[in-house]
């Protein structure tokens, strides 16, 4: 289960890793096998379905979108928690609101995230 201070230690971290361009540091949130779907994998080109599986293939698409948007920052606006799942909801790249879904295994690692996006 998450607690609200880990939900908001957790936003706080991501937030602050993806400002810093620290892949490393926003990987280090999530299981080897973690799987993400988003709307700007498929925009990208990089997965019909719009889904990846794994660190490799993530870490792969985050650095293409780095390069595509290296002005990248995140504004955090809320954070929403429920037994092992988290929202935030924060202001994307080119000014996007979004909230990314995201879902813990025990040991308090993503192995679940969703990134929604107006």
């Amino acid at each position: 289960m998450i607690s609200r201070e880990q939900a908001l230690q957790f936003a706080d971290e991501w937030v602050a890793a993806w400002n810093a361009h620290d892949l490393d540091a926003v990987l280090a949130h999530y299981t080897e096998d973690f799987e993400m779907s988003s709307p700007f994998i498929q925009q990208m080109g990089i997965s019909p379905d719009g889904r990846l599986k794994g660190k490799a293939n993530v870490r792969n698409y985050w650095e293409k979108a780095m390069v595509n948007y290296p002005d990248l920052h995140f504004d955090l606006h809320e954070v929403l928690s429920c037994m092992n799942t988290v929202i935030i909801y924060y202001t994307s790249v080119k000014g996007k609101k979004a909230a990314e879904f995201f879902v813990f295994n025990e040991d308090g690692k993503v192995f679940q995230a969703m990134g929604h996006y107006n």
